[in-house]
C-alpha cells in the first residue's frame, strides 16, 4: 500500500501533536502518521483530497477542497521540490526516511519550505512545535512517541473547544 497524500500535508504531518478539526479528523491524522512513522509504506503525491482529508470528507464546511488549500499545496510542492531538488507532483513517490523526515523538518524550523503556512490557522502551533524541536509530536524521528511511552506516563488527553475547531490539549 500507499500512503495518498497532497503536497502541504507534507509539512503539516512534521508538526501534528494530536491537534485539528474534529475527534475523528484527528483519530484519523493520527493513524496516518502511525503509518509514515512505520516507514513500511511509500508516500504518494496526488492532486486535491488525500488520506488525511479523508477525516474531513463527510463534514459540511470541508476545506479540502477550496482554491487556498489548492494554493497551498503548489506552495509547498515547490518548496519540497527545492529542498529535495526533485519536481514535488502527482505522482511523485517518496520514502519517508530518517534522513527525509529530518531534511523536512530542518528546513521547517528555519521556514524555507513553509511559504504554504502563511494564513493557515495553525501557524503559531506549528511554529511553536518547531521552535521546540519537534519533540511533542507524534512523528518523531520515523518513531512513534506513544512506543516511547508506556501508557501510564502519556499525558492525559482531553478535547478542548476553540471556536469551530477542536484540538487535544
Amino acid at each position: 500500500m500507499t500512503i495518498r497524500l497532497r503536497p502541504h500535508h507534507l509539512l503539516c504531518m512534521l508538526t501534528f501533536v494530536g491537534e485539528g478539526y474534529t475527534p475523528a479528523f484527528v483519530e484519523n491524522l493520527a493513524q496516518v502518521i502511525d503509518r509514515i512513522a512505520a516507514g513500511k509504506e511509500e508516500i504518494e503525491i496526488i492532486e486535491g483530497p488525500d488520506d488525511i482529508c479523508a477525516g474531513l470528507l463527510s463534514e459540511g464546511d470541508c476545506h479540502c477542497h477550496n482554491a487556498s488549500v489548492l494554493i497551498r499545496d503548489q506552495q509547498a510542492a515547490i518548496a519540497v521540490g527545492e529542498l529535495l531538488q526533485q519536481p514535488i507532483h502527482a505522482g511523485t513517490l517518496l520514502q519517508p526516511t530518517d534522513d527525509l523526515l529530518g531534511r523536512l523538518r530542518q528546513a521547517f524550523a528555519s521556514g524555507t519550505i513553509r511559504q504554504a503556512c502563511t494564513g493557515c490557522q495553525w501557524f503559531s502551533i506549528c511554529s511553536q512545535v518547531a521552535g521546540d524541536g519537534f519533540n511533542a509530536t507524534r512523528l518523531l524521528s520515523g518513531i512513534l512517541i506513544n512506543r516511547r511511552l508506556p501508557a501510564r506516563n502519556r499525558p492525559p488527553q482531553r478535547w478542548v473547544r476553540s471556536g469551530r475547531c477542536l484540538w487535544q490539549g
